[in-house]
């Protein structure tokens, strides 16, 4: 045994969760009453990594802050840009595919009572609010925007303490950070879990009648994923992007894709920073930020979905409008956090733009839930992984300035 499990921690964690993923797979096409059990493995797993989140992002950024040093350089202005762009590209992408491949839906019914926002300025208000929310209660509802708001007052108040307070916030981050490794070495035990259930409750088949829509989807995500966001790290960069863009994919999208939760994949996001050589006094912050505002996967949703609906009920639309589609869908996206619901309840709002009746645009919404299970994973996925590449895009776009050598590492 002792041999057996010194073997596994020889494989790379990458590996373990493909294993895991595998494992999961076989179990719930074949024996699926006999092992249910093994679904608490992935809430567990999810649970833990959720529970930790909000108090380590705390912690980092307000260290990240107090410690930051006078006309120290940390890209905040360029990352921001990135993920402003790369959202605003994700949006107009779906407009673009979905004019290239129309869809018609099968709307259904009994999904008119979810409450949605009625308009931009309440997504707006939602975000304010939140932005001044109680701190604790920020931390308690995995609140980030609040979070990060009142972390970032901390930790700038915080430049003038005493050496002894600052290390010791830099001691309690560090200790999270510790956790959360722990936490992420049983990865492949959580995945396994969490698409055991996936399989077993939903199936495959109850999706395969909706599979136009899929293939929108996921083919757009992955046109972002694979064409759009290496052409953004191209320009930055001036060198071949795809080795960081696989990268982010694999050590960052494949466990989003399973947790379906950008906050929960923050400390893994962070330890990929970190494996980058990149500079914490920037992932500390971006990384939080981007799981809150960086939301292309979200603006693919909410485009897609949205012309779906528009080309059913034969609505015409012009090239002005489409337009406005794209930078509403951007701007939503990057308010689906502060939203119940994530992106689908913001369907209704980008629909009322074509003057879709809301008990219309909350049925798409409905269609939206049934394909959740291949949609929400993918967009999560590219959503997070999405956080570093920009990150480490606007960090190794100075290195290249001060001749610095950029590897990717495998």
């Amino acid at each position: 045994m002792k041999n057996l499990f010194n073997m596994w921690k020889r494989i790379s964690l990458v590996k373990q969760i493909i294993i895991g993923l595998i494992i999961g797979i076989i179990l719930a096409v074949t024996i699926p009453e006999q092992a249910k059990s093994i679904v608490i493995l992935g809430s567990l797993f999810v649970g833990a990594l959720k529970a930790i989140a909000p108090v380590l992002v705390f912690f980092l950024v307000s260290s990240a802050l107090a410690q930051h040093k006078s006309g120290h350089q940390t890209n905040m202005k360029s990352i921001v840009v990135l993920y402003a762009l790369g959202t605003l590209l994700a949006g107009a992408a779906a407009v673009v595919v979905s004019f290239v491949f129309p869809i018609n839906l099968t709307l259904a019914q009994g999904v008119e009572s979810i409450a949605a926002p009625g308009g931009i300025v309440e997504v707006l208000k939602s975000l304010l609010l939140n932005l001044v929310d109680n701190p604790v209660k920020a931390i308690f509802n995995a609140n980030y925007i609040g979070i990060l708001s009142f972390a970032i007052l901390l930790g700038i108040t915080l430049r003038n303490a005493a050496d002894t307070t600052k290390t010791f916030i830099s001691n309690v981050a560090d200790a999270l950070s510790q956790m959360v490794r722990i936490v992420i070495s049983f990865a492949p035990l959580g995945i396994m879990g969490l698409v055991f259930d996936s399989i077993a409750t939903s199936g495959i088949e109850s999706l395969l009648s909706y599979g136009q829509l899929l293939l929108v989807l996921v083919g757009c995500m992955l046109f972002i994923a694979l064409v759009v966001n290496p052409i953004i790290v191209f320009v930055k960069i001036r060198q071949n992007p795809y080795p960081l863009v696989f990268k982010c994919l694999r050590e960052s999208g494949i466990t989003a894709f399973f947790t379906r939760s950008s906050a929960a994949n923050i400390p893994v996001n962070m330890s990929l920073c970190e494996r980058l050589g990149l500079d914490k006094d920037t992932y500390s912050v971006s990384i939080p930020l981007g799981a809150t505002v960086n939301m292309a996967g979200a603006a693919v949703t909410i485009s897609v979905l949205t012309l779906a609906a528009v080309n059913t009920l034969g609505i015409q639309v012009d090239i002005p409008t489409a337009i406005i589609l794209s930078v509403l869908s951007a701007v939503s996206a990057a308010g689906a956090s502060g939203v119940a619901g994530g992106s689908l309840l913001l369907i209704p709002l980008a629909a009322s733009l074509f003057g879709i009746p809301n008990d219309i645009a909350m049925q798409v919404v409905g269609v939206g839930f049934i394909v959740g299970v291949i949609q929400d994973s993918c967009e999560t996925a590219l959503n997070s992984s999405t956080d570093v590449l920009f990150t480490a895009t606007a960090e190794f776009s100075e290195w290249k300035k001060q001749g610095k050598k950029i590897v990717i590492g495998k």
